[in-house]
């Protein structure tokens, strides 16, 4: 239930606030978690959620749809920080919902934001609670909690990945909040549509962003005769931040694809020059990290394993410097995969083995491959042969298959 002062000060809240969800059909993107006969969407229409961790990247709707299971579940809502709460912090909430559950029959929700931050003893005071039954857990993280988190929790919980909304959706929240917020719709506002599409690509996927972007535009373009509010794309540009896009799509893919195959062409001059082409118009540097670290597979592989680390340095040198110094380490992985040797091999056994995984899935395999039968016996342990033993592993239908075939040395 809202409090007495829930909307007294509703114009003071970002834009980004003021339009958040209340309901799971309000909700944007996502659909791969909440659409209909998803396991997440049937839980929260049963109203029984239980533990969840939702982790991904930032403005994705991760909070928002933890109020929303608090509030469909009629239960108690509370939210922590886990990086300005702590322990006794914890106690204090775990208390009251001890008290709530045995004299109301009420659950509580905690959510924590940033629950990545946590240590194990933070952790650990929760553990009781949650195996109790009082209080149902809500983690927020943009990390992967399956190495970010205390395995006492994670095993105690259901873990859904969020992603980031596509463009489509952030743009169809960007119109609602025209029309529909109560200090937006006051302005006679007239957007084209290179500026919603740039308020919509350039934010990343993060929809809080956009909002946040779209409202500093608004209230900081002044009027034109006629009392219109015009927002151009160099107007959402400066609002983000962020250098205007001078590309429309078709040129944005071309130049993408000329990007990558100048990696696979070990071409490092012209690799380097689209990259940065890219980047000087505004695009996410991540994006050309993420591709980089595909190719680093599929025209380098084996051939030297160490690109596909250089690549993922990159990312992560991306995401935590930022550029500009972030473009360092994605310079240096660009050169080392433009000038390491190629080789297809990877991609050929994947895609092979896919193949026959998918036409041969009830293929028998072999007795003494099995786990713990009578003819598990005869299963010839390598290391007793010092190494390696001729034996064959595949279905007698696969027995000749080859999907990586060694060079010669």
């Amino acid at each position: 239930m809202d409090s007495l002062f829930e909307n007294l000060h509703n114009d003071k809240k970002p834009l980004a606030e003021r339009m958040r969800p209340k309901t799971l059909e309000d909700v944007v993107g996502q659909q791969h978690i909440l659409g209909k006969g998803k396991l997440l969407r049937r839980l929260i229409e049963a109203k029984r959620v239980p533990s969840v961790i939702f982790y991904g990247p930032p403005g994705t709707g991760k909070t928002t749809l933890a109020q929303i299971i608090a509030d469909t579940s009629n239960s108690n809502f509370v939210k922590l920080n886990a990086i300005s709460n702590g322990v006794a912090d914890v106690k204090a909430v775990i208390d009251q919902a001890k008290k709530d559950f045995e004299m109301y029959g009420k659950k509580t929700y905690l959510l924590l934001d940033e629950c990545h931050r946590w240590s194990k003893a933070q952790s650990d005071s929760l553990l009781a609670s949650l195996e109790n039954g009082y209080i149902n857990f809500v983690g927020c993280t943009t990390e992967n909690p399956a190495y970010s988190m205390t395995r006492a929790i994670v095993s105690r919980c259901s873990v859904f990945e969020f992603k980031r909304l596509d463009t489509a959706d952030i743009i169809s929240v960007l119109k609602r909040a025209i029309e529909k917020d109560e200090i937006l719709s006051k302005f006679k506002i007239v957007i084209d549509n290179d500026a919603l599409n740039y308020f919509a690509t350039a934010c990343g996927g993060d929809v809080r962003s956009a909002l946040n972007g779209l409202e500093i535009g608004v209230i900081t373009t002044k009027a034109n005769k006629k009392g219109e509010v015009v927002l151009t794309k160099d107007i959402a540009a400066e609002c983000l931040q962020k250098k205007a896009l001078t590309l429309n799509d078709d040129v944005y893919y071309h130049i993408l694809s000329a990007y990558c195959k100048s990696l696979r062409g070990s071409d490092t001059t012209a690799a380097l020059y689209y990259a940065n082409r890219l980047i000087e118009a505004g695009v996410e540097p991540q994006i050309l990290a993420r591709r980089l670290i595909a190719h680093a597979s599929e025209d380098v592989g084996l051939s030297a394993p160490n690109a596909l680390l250089q690549a993922c340095a990159a990312l992560y040198a991306l995401d935590n410097l930022g550029m500009p110094e972030g473009n360092l380490a994605l310079t240096q992985a660009i050169i080392y995969v433009c000038e390491s040797p190629k080789d297809n091999r990877v991609v050929i056994a994947k895609d092979m083995a896919i193949d026959d995984a998918r036409n041969h899935a009830d293929d028998r395999i072999p007795e003494y491959l099995k786990n713990h039968t009578e003819a598990s016996k005869n299963y010839k342990y390598p290391h007793d042969y010092g190494g390696w033993v001729e034996q064959q592993y595949l279905p007698d239908s696969l027995k000749d298959r080859c999907y990586f075939k060694r060079r010669e040395k």
